[in-house]
């Protein structure tokens, strides 16, 4: 087991989580490294990690509903949306749209989610859980984004947008129940 893993799991384990909600602790864990815009795909039977680059909020680190900014804290994976969908599907309201927008395509600064959705619940309260701070109800997504060419630096309005190739290859990794950590 690499230190990493080791790491996180164990400020996991220590982790009190609201009731109702359980981690297994043989799934990975992903972790958001905000500072370095990289996503490390970390499982417990492999030292190989898998990285990702990303593109987190443009202003930063926040939890607070209307901030755009990126939560931190532990979350796990509550839904996985679009499955089957082409690269490049357009999602609105997490609902596939009939559009694809391809990076050659894509053109302004709109804040597009295509391909994949995986979306977030926070699992500390009074820090990224309930209130005006829950991921879930600010609606933050790893995602799928046309605008490539900004991944590896900061330009999301609070999500953590992925190259679609990368999402694709995430969201057959992952399930709902999952641990992220963000920081």
């Amino acid at each position: 087991m690499s230190l990493q893993w080791q790491r996180l799991r164990q400020h996991l384990d220590a982790l009190v989580l609201p009731d109702g909600l359980s981690l297994d602790p043989e799934r990975p864990v992903l972790h958001v490294d905000i500072d370095q815009q990289l996503l490390g795909l970390l499982r417990p039977d492999d030292p190989v990690v898998r990285y990702y680059p990303v593109s987190t909020s443009a202003r930063g680190r926040g939890q607070r509903e209307g901030s755009f900014c990126t939560p931190t804290g532990w979350h796990r994976i509550a839904e996985c949306i679009g499955a089957g969908e082409p690269e490049g599907r357009v999602f609105r309201g997490r609902r596939a749209t009939d559009e694809i927008l391809l990076p050659e395509d894509y053109q302004g600064d709109e804040d597009v989610i295509t391909t994949r959705i995986l979306r977030l619940e926070g699992l500390e309260p009074g820090h990224n859980r309930g209130g005006d701070c829950d991921s879930r109800e600010r609606y933050i997504y790893l995602h799928g984004t046309p605008d490539e060419e900004r991944i590896g630096q900061p330009a999301s309005k609070g999500c953590i947008r992925l190259r679609n190739s990368d999402i694709l290859d995430l969201f057959e990794q992952v399930r709902s129940g999952d641990a992220v950590l963000i920081e």
